[in-house]
């Protein structure tokens, strides 16, 4: 066990897609301040080894959970798990997500709607169904992995965009539900991010990640702030903070044609 067991909080994360990207960072920064974890993501072996390595480097418990979240019982499943190993969830991260480049009316539908389920709905559930307990507590704190990509709609990527709309909105929203609760909501928006990301949706060579992509740990530390802070959202990147600015002044044609433009291959 390592010395910093002592500095354990007792207090429990939920990382979804910990597995690699923003939320192995995320995992990480938990378990340096001592929180413990759940990590959950589909790959077995890269969870398994995560874990090992939180536990042995910070002494804190590491609870390895595999769940594909396109399945539409995955929610229901993993808090059920939950229960039965006696973890309460203090600090909430819905981090899965994937997006999927080229035109909509010739992308798969099934790995469409395998999208908005990852990225809606399952991140709907798992807030729902462990938000009552936070608020009974009146503790908790909810992380949702937003967008820049959800201010805009984003042709080549429409469906990706939509649903980072959702979570945009859907956090935002919920924050303002919560005020006085203690619980919070925060909403991060990274822009183009240095993670499996681009590889998954065929998006790594388009203009927007040629343009300069940030690396994954920075993001995720600013996000790890905000929500400990419990601010309400979180754009990150000087760039993309002026992109959304100007986009919102903007005639939504010409918002419409730069974001096709920079999801074509460069």
């Amino acid at each position: 066990m390592a010395e910093t067991a002592k500095g354990r909080t007792n207090k429990t994360a939920l990382v979804t897609g910990a597995s690699s990207g923003l939320g192995l960072e995320l995992a990480r920064l938990f378990a340096a301040d001592g929180h413990d974890v759940v990590l959950v993501a589909r790959r077995k072996p890269e969870l398994d080894a995560l874990a090992a390595r939180l536990v042995g480097e910070h002494g804190v418990e590491a609870h390895v959970v595999p769940e594909d979240l396109a399945d539409a019982a995955a929610p229901e499943r993993l808090v059920a798990e939950l229960g039965r190993r006696g973890l309460t969830i203090e600090f909430l991260v819905n981090n899965a997500g994937f997006g999927a480049r080229g035109p909509f009316g010739e992308l798969d539908l099934a790995r469409q709607l395998d999208m908005i389920q990852v990225n809606v709905l399952a991140l709907t559930s798992l807030t729902r169904r462990l938000l009552p307990a936070m608020i009974a507590r009146k503790s908790g704190r909810i992380l949702n992995l937003g967008s820049t990509a959800g201010f805009q709609p984003g042709p080549g990527m429409a469906v990706y965009y939509a649903s980072k709309a959702f979570v945009n909105s859907f956090t935002e929203a919920l924050a303002f539900e919560l005020r006085g609760t203690g619980v919070t909501a925060t909403v991060s928006c990274p822009g183009a991010t240095a993670t499996e990301f681009g590889q998954v949706a065929d998006n790594g060579k388009s203009r927007l990640f040629k343009a300069g992509a940030m690396a994954a740990a920075p993001v995720a530390a600013a996000a790890y702030r905000a929500m400990m802070s419990g601010r309400v959202s979180i754009v990150h990147g000087a760039r993309n903070k002026f992109l959304i600015q100007s986009q919102r002044l903007a005639p939504r044609a010409t918002v419409r044609a730069i974001a096709a433009r920079l999801n074509e291959l460069a």
